[in-house]
């Protein structure tokens, strides 16, 4: 696993980020692509460990693409410069929440879990519904202490209580957000060793696992929107 391949690649896209570097240097894009998936299939093996649910999983189906959709955005460069995936027991799909990696050199990278995705307002009532009946679990996974050392719950929130919920509801606070997710920041150089980062990321994301548990006894009616 040569993680310095990888950063060394996505910090040259980041600097050419155009379509005729891109394919010009496709040769380096596939060796940084291929030392990216034998590093999720090695981490994969150490999170095995706790979480067998996820070893079904082909690396190179837990992986997103380069290309950026810039119909919206005022950025008009064509790529990420980040190489992303996200690992549980349906692959990449955002439910059930798994264990989600960025590599984006400049301090940028961070591992993940929990739900980011808000569009899914069923999601979002489900979790809601089961925080209202679920507070005290809810309470001592996140007041864990080691929880607590690597991880604080973000997510996007409205200002109030949304309406049929409790607003003095002990857990009301939780009950604003319609996405609820952990991150943990990495730099650089904690990358370059890759046995280093492996058994790091590991560590924390056997340390978010209850917290991805929970989410995932509150999601298991969900069904994916039809496309």
């Amino acid at each position: 696993m040569n993680t310095q391949l990888i950063m060394d690649y996505l910090s040259a896209l980041s600097r050419n980020n155009n379509r005729e570097w891109y394919h010009a240097n496709k040769e380096d894009y596939k060796k940084a692509n291929a030392e990216f998936e034998k590093l999720l299939q090695t981490l994969m093996l150490e999170i095995g460990k706790f979480d067998s649910s996820i070893l079904q999983n082909n690396p190179g189906d837990l992986t997103f693409k380069l290309v950026r959709d810039t119909r919206f955005s005022h950025d008009k460069s064509p790529y990420n410069p980040a190489f992303r995936a996200h690992i549980s027991s349906r692959g990449k799909l955002p439910v059930p929440v798994g264990y989600y990696l960025m590599i984006k050199p400049g301090g940028e990278s961070f591992l993940g879990g929990g739900l980011f995705a808000d569009m899914f307002k069923d999601a979002t009532t489900m979790i809601r519904d089961y925080i209202l009946q679920n507070g005290e679990a809810w309470e001592a996974i996140i007041h864990e202490p080691e929880f607590e050392k690597y991880f604080t719950v973000q997510g996007t929130a409205l200002k109030k209580v949304p309406a049929g919920y409790e607003r003095e509801h002990p857990q009301a606070e939780y009950l604003k957000f319609k996405s609820w997710y952990l991150e943990y920041p990495l730099r650089d150089r904690e990358l370059r060793d890759a046995d280093a980062f492996i058994a790091k990321a590991a560590g924390l994301f056997r340390i978010m696992k209850p917290f991805n548990d929970y989410l995932n006894r509150a999601l298991a009616d969900f069904q994916m929107p039809a496309r």
